[in-house]
């Protein structure tokens, strides 16, 4: 596969935000700014609670096909490869990764077959989108941990997706989850979140080596980031962490990771965390604790990374 120098773009946005001028300018200083070659483009949908089995991807907020099928064109446009990737959230606020259902069917009780149905449902409406639009790869799914060991279930999803998009899919497990997927063989390039500490790199990297050599497959990292707040490259999953506006702490992490990286010829790129489809001021970026790129040190850091590697 191609090396990734991806950015996730527009995390979270509503109908209508991928639609204007100022989205399609953020993803051209996006490009600009961190030397990229690749975005990853998120669409995101919500079931109500961690126990729900409907997906409301038909939703009134929900990115329209239209627009997500013409942000596609403009990326293209401006010589971006592009990576689409549907995703679930909660509406209460669970993380995803606690979707969970009995592992038996029990009478009266929501069921995995249920969710399934669902998901598969939206995740081959937009692996359709991702096909017309061309897109290089497409994202099955993401950070689903506790869906990861219906092997079966997602066996069979992703011979529903084949039939509808011909290009490279890719499931986007949470960190630590990587040894844990059994069903690799089903996909065409492994990928997981990196959110690991700055000082456990090399062991995290040890570890995910074993799985990728095993399953002698592409790897990259879908995701990967750091808030910059103090104290986040110690713990860059936790969005919620207190603590001090410091974007050193965020550039540190950052070229720790990139070192880390470049000692392992079998890492094939990043999307990063991340870059908003509408930007704050330029000026106002001391004070984003976030995960953001735009106008930080981590900016300057990705570019220099991006344009040498």
């Amino acid at each position: 596969m191609d090396y990734v120098k991806g950015v996730t773009f527009g995390f979270m946005s509503k109908k209508g935000e991928w639609a204007t001028s100022q989205a399609k300018e953020s993803l051209r200083l996006m490009k600009e700014g961190c030397g990229a070659d690749h975005v990853i483009l998120p669409i995101v949908v919500e079931q109500k609670t961690a126990q729900s089995t409907e997906i409301d991807w038909k939703g009134e907020t929900v990115l329209s096909d239209s627009e997500v099928t013409e942000l596609i064109t403009f990326a293209k446009s401006i010589g971006l490869k592009v990576i689409l990737k549907p995703m679930v959230n909660i509406s209460d606020g669970t993380w995803r990764a606690h979707i969970n259902f009995f592992e038996y069917d029990v009478p009266c009780e929501p069921k995995w077959s249920e969710w399934f149905a669902s998901y598969t449902e939206y995740i081959v409406h937009y692996a359709k989108i991702a096909e017309q639009t061309a897109c290089e790869l497409f994202v099955i799914g993401c950070e689903l941990v506790n869906t990861d060991r219906r092997d079966a279930q997602w066996r069979k999803l992703i011979k529903e997706v084949r039939l509808s998009y011909k290009g490279v899919i890719t499931y986007n497990c949470d960190k630590y989850q990587e040894t844990h997927v059994t069903w690799w063989d089903a996909v065409d390039v492994i990928s997981s979140s990196g959110y690991y500490p700055i000082d456990k790199w090399s062991q995290e990297l040890d570890r995910i080596e074993a799985v990728v050599f095993r399953e002698n497959k592409p790897f990259f990292f879908c995701e990967a980031g750091c808030p910059s707040r103090e104290g986040s490259e110690y713990l860059p999953n936790d969005w919620s962490l207190t603590g001090k506006v410091n974007q050193q702490s965020q550039g540190k992490w950052y070229q720790a990771m990139f070192d880390a990286c470049q000692t392992r010829s079998w890492v094939k790129g990043f999307g990063l965390w991340d870059w908003k489809a509408t930007l704050y001021k330029k000026e106002e970026a001391n004070m984003d604790m976030d995960y953001a790129l735009y106008g930080k040190v981590s900016e300057g850091i990705v570019q220099k990374f991006y344009k040498n590697i």
